[in-house]
């Protein structure tokens, strides 16, 4: 049941990606030469929504799916570090017209050439996992 609630979630998830044209290369090219607000609305829309959610849950007192308590832990902004990390994801998604949510969605649409670039994100990541106890945290 669980697994059919989370297909459920990402196919709606896709659909709206698709629909709002968040994973059109153009949009997002349109996007990084600061020719359209389109992609700022739906990143500033998404923003919003997290906000609230994030409010929601605290005043509301939600569960996660196994009925555990939501624990969010304050973050630690050291600003080199995000600013490096920043700036590489940015650079990954101006190169690839993509970024992780949008890259599954076009593959259910079948483009097929992004399989690529999951493949280098999947890459990146292990290697990520493999170098964290020795990069400066």
């Amino acid at each position: 049941m669980r697994t059919l609630i989370y297909l459920l979630i990402g196919v709606v998830f896709g659909i709206v990606m698709t629909k709002s044209e968040a994973v059109s290369w153009f949009r997002i090219q349109e996007m990084f030469r600061f020719e359209s607000f389109h992609m700022y609305g739906i990143i500033g829309t998404a923003v919003v929504t997290g906000i609230i959610g994030v409010a929601l849950s605290k005043r509301m007192g939600w569960k996660t799916i196994d009925g555990d308590s939501l624990k969010l832990n304050p973050k630690d902004f050291t600003v080199p570090r995000y600013l490096l990390g920043g700036t590489i994801f940015g650079l990954g998604w101006a190169m690839t017209g993509a970024c992780p949510g949008p890259m599954f969605t076009l593959l259910g649409q079948g483009i097929w050439t992004i399989g690529l670039v999951i493949l280098a994100a999947t890459a990146g990541t292990y290697v990520y996992g493999v170098l964290r106890p020795r990069l400066p945290h």
